[in-house]
């Protein structure tokens, strides 16, 4: 995917809707690596997840506190949407973290540390500097997302399992809304400046919570002490598509002055995949209620 300019500052249209699913996890339906076996990136995805519960709440929170500013129908509509997606994600991902949390997994901590961390940024921090964090972080979902919607060697990393079925619909909702809350912290007057310093910050934060929580989750699993398995799953790292250079060059774009998420056009990736998830014979269409 490459950038794309923008022809005008107004709004567009975006097809962002709140649909109505269910995933379940049948006893014994995941091994216990069930990211393709690999050791390190199970303990990342069952963080990840952990995380997304409050992290959807701060979300729809930071954006629904700031929806009165907004003049734009469109982006009021957008809006709508937005917020009855995040809460829908933060649903199905304690659904999911309790099930991980049985096998062995930290998800249920890992939520718990968020709420806590979450709780200070509403205590002490501005609505408008909660704004640019949220707008920072679906940042990061989106372009995580769209590398698992554009990459087949990333799909292969879920197998067939109802945690792949989660994450691609959560991946196609997070393309769908990912300028929502940018768009939001622009109509009611965020600067550049705070923008681009709050993803900085973010960073740091981010990437510290992940790598503590994944190593305090492989402190508990025996299998972090057998080094051939430890080494396999380090070295596998290097290859994983989330952590190419192109992933990582596209989060930096978002510190460029005059960034937006609509920089980066998913429209074809989007309407690919809302076919083949939610399409007449789609993949998911028995997970709608």
């Amino acid at each position: 995917m490459s950038m794309a300019p923008r022809s005008s500052d107004a709004v567009p249209h975006r097809d962002v809707r709140t649909r109505r699913i269910r995933f379940t996890y049948p006893t014994g339906q995941l091994r216990q690596h069930y990211v393709a076996g690999d050791l390190v990136m199970s303990h990342a995805v069952a963080v990840l997840s952990g995380m997304f519960p409050e992290g959807e709440d701060f979300f729809v929170r930071s954006v629904r506190e700031q929806r009165h500013k907004i003049t734009d129908p469109e982006l009021t509509s957008q809006v709508a949407g937005f917020i009855g997606q995040e809460v829908t994600h933060g649903r199905e991902h304690r659904e999911l973290n309790e099930r991980l949390a049985e096998m062995g997994y930290r998800s249920l901590k890992v939520d718990r540390s968020v709420r806590r961390l979450l709780g200070l940024g509403d205590r002490f921090l501005s609505r408008r500097r909660r704004l640019a964090i949220t707008a920072a972080l679906e940042h990061y979902t989106a372009t995580l997302a769209e590398c698992l919607l554009e990459k087949p060697e990333a799909q292969a990393l879920l197998g067939a399992t109802e945690v792949r079925s989660l994450l691609l619909w959560h991946a196609l909702e997070e393309s769908e809304h990912k300028a929502v809350a940018f768009d939001v912290y622009r109509a009611v007057g965020g600067g550049e400046r705070m923008r681009i310093w709050e993803m900085r910050i973010v960073s740091a934060i981010f990437v510290e919570e992940v790598v503590r929580h994944t190593v305090l989750s492989m402190l508990r699993d025996p299998a972090t002490y057998r080094p051939m398995t430890l080494l396999r799953s380090l070295a596998a790292l290097r290859h994983s598509p989330f952590l190419s250079r192109e992933v990582l060059s596209r989060l930096r774009t978002y510190n460029r002055v005059g960034f937006h998420p609509d920089d980066w056009d998913a429209t074809e990736l989007i309407e690919r995949w809302q076919v083949e998830l939610f399409g007449a014979e789609g993949a998911l269409v028995d997970h709608l209620k």
